[in-house]
């Protein structure tokens, strides 16, 4: 591996996709600064992750922390209908956390001192040699390299394409969480140590169990994760529902507390009429579920000299493969091993890096649309069909 020590990199975007790239950055000898929008630090976000094997790479061997002390395990997949009664089991070895358990590790890994929160970066230059880069309080930065993992709403997507659009799906998907000690005997005996489905026509549900707020392990209190996909019209029925308490519109998401209650409560009903006890009872009993707005986003290309987009900045996918934190862990993963071989030549590495990572980012779009296509519309989804299984490269890759 080339040693850029002496050489400088910045990554924008302080979340795990960010954090891991900035890691690697680190460890092939450049001097690394993060700077993260948000002005606190970005725990107790999100929900569940499912664990692909790069995900986790990073914890074997150069964390502080195992992955096991990290997350919780399932052996089974499990399709409940009716009365809670299993109409589909098959042994399946998954491992799930908390977006924010991996968060707080990675945080830990990297450190706080060259970790900026706060910092919004508002757009970028460069010549041959450098990068310039301006964030909206006024600081500039330069560097070597700049890794742009800043999330579906990125400034170097939008900057390099600024006529790029979302696709909507057509469906939101609502999320939550719930302590399993918060739940009757009846559905925590139903859901088990289990990766559980439901389904019902044109909508399906998944929920499986995540380390707690502060990264408990044990039963009770772990929680109940879940998400349950519901079509939704584009055009003012979203719109609506996308307007947020305070009468601002969230295009991406409605962030926990902020949904109108007239549709938590419109949940919570048809949560009774459509699904399976188990899963009615954690939807109902959720405090605060939140809508994440589903949508595929491609992006034509992930480099513009010594800049590179990884991540959801590049290609925002649906959950449906469980691969958005796979895909940004990849894209990491991979720019490292391309700069580690390319003998210090930064804009040669990120040429021959893009090529591959832009194939992974459409297959994963066009898996996730095929996955989201059977189950929302075409309703065939079926639990023993392979290519609705998780992963990152789809089925017999």
């Amino acid at each position: 591996m080339h040693s850029y020590v002496g050489s400088r990199a910045v990554v924008v975007g302080g979340s795990i996709g960010g954090l891991t790239s900035a890691l690697l950055l680190r460890e092939l000898g450049f001097s690394v600064e993060v700077f993260e929008r948000t002005p606190e630090e970005l725990d107790h976000r999100g929900g569940g992750i499912v664990l692909q094997p790069i995900t986790v790479k990073w914890f074997d061997g150069r964390s502080s922390r195992k992955i096991e002390e990290l997350s919780t395990h399932s052996s089974r997949l499990r399709y409940l209908a009716g009365n809670n009664e299993v109409v589909y089991d098959e042994p399946a070895e998954w491992r799930y956390t908390s977006w924010g358990t991996v968060y707080r590790a990675l945080l830990a890994d990297f450190g706080r001192e060259r970790y900026h929160l706060g910092e919004h970066c508002a757009g970028f230059s460069q010549d041959d040699e450098k990068v310039e880069v301006r964030f909206v309080s006024g600081r500039v930065e330069h560097a070597d390299l700049v890794v742009f993992a800043d999330g579906i709403s990125s400034t170097a997507r939008r900057r390099m394409f600024p006529d790029l659009e979302r696709r909507y799906s057509g469906y939101v998907g609502w999320r939550g969480t719930l302590r399993e000690d918060q739940v009757s005997r009846e559905t925590y005996e139903a859901l088990d140590d289990a990766l559980n489905y439901g389904r019902a026509p044109h909508t399906h549900i998944v929920m499986y169990q995540i380390p707690g707020w502060d990264g408990e392990l044990e039963p009770g209190a772990r929680l109940l994760n879940y998400v349950w996909y519901r079509n939704v019209p584009e055009g003012p029925e979203l719109q609506e529902l996308c307007t947020d308490t305070r009468g601002f519109e969230a295009p991406v998401s409605i962030h926990p507390a902020a949904v109108q209650q007239r549709y938590v409560d419109e949940l919570r009903a048809a949560a009774g009429e459509h699904l399976a006890p188990a899963f009615a009872e954690v939807v109902e009993r959720t405090e605060q579920p939140y809508v994440q707005v589903v949508f595929d986003t491609r992006i034509p290309g992930m480099i513009d000299g010594r800049v590179a987009i990884i991540g959801d900045a590049a290609f925002a996918a649906r959950p449906h493969a469980a691969a958005g934190t796979a895909k940004a862990a990849d894209d990491a993963w991979n720019l490292y091993e391309h700069l580690g071989g390319a003998g210090g030549d930064i804009p040669t590495a990120l040429k021959r890096w893009e090529p591959g990572q832009l194939e992974l980012g459409n297959q994963l779009i066009d898996r996730v649309a095929m996955m989201g296509h059977r189950s929302q519309f075409a309703n065939t989804w079926r639990a023993d069909d392979p290519a609705l299984r998780f992963g990152l490269y789809g089925p017999g890759r």
